[in-house]
């Protein structure tokens, strides 16, 4: 990290709490002036690096990245905030701990119109083996009409990276048959595990109603989790300093002792 501090004239810059305000709303601002391409895209880079070992900033970073086509001074200014929070934590990273139990478990989330250019939803999931996060995805979905249909293709979208996983994890033999995925929208539970409640869900694709199949079979088990429990927020939403700090302590982060 210091070497990307080092490149970009930033080893003095003034520290940040926060990688984005919760309040931030970035759009393509024509008004604001426009910036060095090479240089957005070169901080955004890098950024975009640094986002495998550090979940905390991949929303913040992923944003901004977005604008990487016609970056403005509005854009570069949050882009420098995010390496500002780096300045304040440089030995933040993840930790990875020997557990006997390697349990399987996955969270996730969307933020309905999240995007709001083009009125997209933002998708989140994580997924733990043994207590340790191995995988971390922020990612810019499609159009929808309802928050139920936004979550319900979400936890499709989630259960589709679990089977992934478990091809890989089956060679092994540590991959247990009963997966739990953690959402907080009882509606779109109510719907995976009731097939009578499938008129609510005529406007969706059918392709995401595999998953319906595999809850009722057991060999998924969906399971509502508190939004303050919620996980996956940190990869969906800006958050406030006391929440963004406790998610990426249940995330397993930890200040590394030099």
């Amino acid at each position: 990290m210091n070497k990307i501090l080092k490149k970009f004239n930033m080893d003095d810059g003034k520290e940040m709490k926060i990688p984005m305000h919760p309040t931030t709303y970035l759009r393509l601002d024509k008004e604001s002036k426009k910036v060095d391409n090479t240089l957005y895209k070169g901080i955004v880079g890098s950024l975009l690096y640094l986002t495998m070992s550090r979940p905390n900033i991949m929303f913040s970073v992923c944003l901004c990245a977005r604008f990487q086509k016609d970056p403005r001074e509005v854009h570069l200014t949050e882009v420098k905030r995010i390496v500002r929070y780096l300045i304040d934590t440089p030995n933040l990273g993840l930790c990875f701990k020997k557990e006997k139990d390697f349990k399987f478990i996955s969270f996730c989330n969307v933020d309905y119109v999240g995007d709001k250019i083009e009125r997209k939803r933002t998708r989140g999931s994580c997924y733990f083996i043994g207590g340790n996060l191995v995988i971390w995805v922020c990612k810019k979905g499609t159009i929808t009409l309802s928050t139920l249909e936004a979550e319900y293709i979400s936890i499709s979208s989630c259960y589709a990276q679990l089977l992934w996983i478990k091809n890989q994890l089956e060679e092994y033999n540590i991959f247990e048959s009963n997966v739990p995925i953690f959402c907080n929208n009882k509606a779109a539970i109510s719907l995976f595990k009731n097939s009578s409640l499938h008129y609510r869900a005529k406007h969706v694709e059918i392709k995401h109603h595999f998953i319906r199949d595999l809850v009722q079979k057991g060999t998924l088990d969906l399971q509502f989790v508190p939004i303050e429990d919620q996980l996956v927020d940190i990869f969906t939403k800006p958050l406030t300093e006391d929440k963004l700090i406790l998610l990426r302590n249940k995330l397993g982060m930890e200040f590394i002792r030099e």
